[in-house]
């Protein structure tokens, strides 16, 4: 499992959507944040990669597990110690950790969602936990500031799974819920074949709408005090709010278009969130 700690996940940061939110955290920060990252990218590269099933479940096992030594004495892998090293420096909850894995072995083991209420569990295990994560690492002056990182990474996953509706299907992954495709009347073949029409655009913007109202919910639990805190949240937050009205001026036909947002327009996004707070006093619990 050691290539999987190469070089290159500091080029898979750079590539994602989470460099440029970091970009403007202090030094000490930035550098925990990215070890996060960096332990997440690994346990996401094991889900991701080409192996049979059985095979990846004995990798993500063997993570998790030294993930265990980390917290209990020694890995054998730097970035794990790091890592253990930084949940003491921000007191941590180890469960966010034990809950993100829980959501990549959801990955492996789970290729369709019966209800809203199933994907949902997903999404704060994919993406909640890690807001939860860095809610410790940024600092708070109030306790609601963890449900805008709840209600946050809730609508960043769900945004991703839009975008990626065409590319999950190609790999046999459904992530819209099941009930919800028979409301609106398209099918799962439907979905497979890459089929465009009424019924998918109306599903499409059901879901586009809901994940809209988890962007709102966030902010109603985001303090005035907190939000100077909490620029890198916020600059995720406004990327990926341009990335569902992208998808949205698509018409929803993610089957025809790749959407994303451009390095350049990401840096514009990130200028304006940081200018906007500049004025805010800076000051945390930390």
């Amino acid at each position: 499992m050691e290539h999987l700690l190469a070089a290159n996940i500091v080029e898979k940061n750079k590539r994602s959507n989470f460099y440029y939110s970091f970009l403007f955290l202090p030094k000490l920060k930035r550098e925990a944040i990215n070890i996060v990252y960096a332990w997440c990218r690994v346990a996401d590269d094991i889900v991701d990669e080409e192996e049979n099933l059985s095979t990846k479940r004995q990798r993500l096992f063997q993570w998790a597990k030294e993930f265990e030594h980390g917290i209990n004495g020694t890995s054998q892998y730097a970035l794990v110690n790091k890592l253990a090293h930084i949940i003491k420096r921000f007191n941590i909850p180890l469960h966010h950790f034990h809950d993100l894995i829980k959501g990549m072995e959801m990955d492996l083991l789970k290729t369709r969602y019966r209800t809203f209420d199933e994907l949902k569990l997903y999404c704060y295990r994919a993406a909640s936990t890690v807001g939860l994560i860095c809610t410790e690492i940024f600092g708070y002056k109030h306790e609601e500031a963890k449900e805008y990182a709840v209600n946050l990474g809730i609508a960043l996953q769900l945004t991703n799974i839009l975008r990626d509706v065409a590319s999950d299907a190609k790999r046999g992954r459904i992530y819209l819920p099941e009930e919800d495709m028979r409301q609106f009347g398209y099918s799962e073949e439907e979905l497979l074949s890459s089929t465009y029409n009424e019924n998918f655009y109306r599903l499409m913007k059901f879901e586009a709408e809901r994940a809209k109202q988890y962007f709102a919910e966030a902010m109603r639990h985001l303090s005035e005090e907190d939000k100077p805190l909490f620029i890198a949240a916020l600059i995720m937050q406004e990327i990926y709010s341009r990335l569902l009205r992208d998808i949205e001026r698509a018409e929803y036909n993610v089957f025809a278009n790749r959407i994303h947002i451009s390095n350049f327009k990401k840096i514009l996004i990130t200028t304006n969130v940081w200018w906007n707070n500049r004025k805010i006093s800076t000051a945390g619990r930390r």
